[in-house]
């Protein structure tokens, strides 16, 4: 009798994982998740008919290239200092120098790369090459991103793109870590 259970559990199982539909997923493992379909997940709040604000996980129309099917491991969520039940995604933690040296650690940047073309993606839209942000934070930790940008010092998209090849599906990986 319990073979049978765990034989019907199993397939339950393998089928419920089998697709990631980010408005299926748990509120806890939605952010840093990305569908079946390429799509990144994104926890969202709304407050419910008794007033309470309510979590819910909705499919985003950003697209990830080269990636599907990705729950972030809790690994990842902790050396890369992001946290699961933030609700939007924002390039102002970038700003922070404490958030850019775990992002920018071994830890999460040559092992997370969901996380870090997330971050990547989001340094680009301030005219900032992340690579050249992490060498600036680990040169010079106390000299944040807007220090980068009042300088000069960051690479804006064009020369950024004149450096190496930008790719949605991840970083190039820093030279000396």
């Amino acid at each position: 009798m319990a073979w049978v259970l765990f034989l019907v559990f199993s397939l339950f199982l393998q089928g419920a994982l089998g697709e990631i539909i980010c408005e299926e997923l748990p509120v806890g493992m939605c952010s840093y998740s990305i569908s079946s379909s390429g799509k990144r997940c994104l926890l969202e709040n709304y407050a419910s008919t008794d007033g309470t604000t309510e979590f819910q996980c909705k499919t985003s129309e950003v697209e990830v290239n080269n990636m599907a099917e990705v729950i972030e491991s809790d690994e990842c969520v902790s050396a890369c200092g992001v946290d699961r039940k933030a609700v939007g995604i924002s390039s102002d933690s970038l700003l922070e120098p404490r958030f850019t040296a775990k992002l920018c650690s071994r830890a999460c940047y040559q092992n997370c790369p969901n996380i870090v073309d997330l971050y990547y993606n989001l340094a680009m839209g301030e005219g900032v090459f992340l690579p050249d942000l992490c060498k600036a934070q680990r040169n010079m930790p106390r000299r944040t991103m807007s220090q980068l940008l009042s300088s000069g010092a960051a690479s804006g998209p064009a020369s950024a793109a004149a450096q190496a090849p930008v790719s949605t599906a991840g970083c190039p990986a820093p030279t000396s870590m």
